[in-house]
């Protein structure tokens, strides 16, 4: 059930993100202004099915748009065009991106509240906190 994710969520907390946008090839100037943006993350349903996710800061604003089990092309906010599939998992939604021979994983679930995202890298892993927003 995606209908756990959708609203408007508010950054708290980010742990290892630095090493994580290191391990995926995020230039300084990039991983520096990615560090300090507090993003929203607003998160959608429209009728026919199609999942919204909108990232939105002062420094960048994207969206995709999407289908569960759908393959499409994103371009990410640090610039990379990546082959991206999202399932739904054991109340996870796992984001796969590929690009150049690299594949990164972000799932995203509901805990207690809070939406955790955690991405995956090879061995390294950083952990991201939303708060949902009234």
């Amino acid at each position: 059930m995606v209908e756990q994710f959708v609203g408007n969520w508010t950054l708290i907390a980010s742990e290892n993100f630095d090493e994580y946008m290191k391990a995926i090839g995020v230039g300084l100037a990039t991983r520096q202004m990615g560090n300090m943006a507090k993003p929203n993350l607003v998160i959608s349903v429209d009728d026919a099915g199609a999942i919204s996710m909108k990232s939105e800061s002062t420094f960048k604003t994207t969206e995709i748009k999407f289908k569960l089990n759908e393959e499409f092309e994103e371009t990410t906010a640090d610039g990379r065009k990546t082959k991206t599939i999202v399932t739904l998992e054991n109340g996870k939604l796992v984001q796969q991106q590929t690009w150049d021979g690299k594949k990164t994983t972000l799932e995203r679930e509901v805990q207690d509240g809070n939406l955790k995202a955690k991405c995956i890298m090879d061995e390294v892993v950083a952990m991201r906190t939303y708060a949902k927003r009234a």
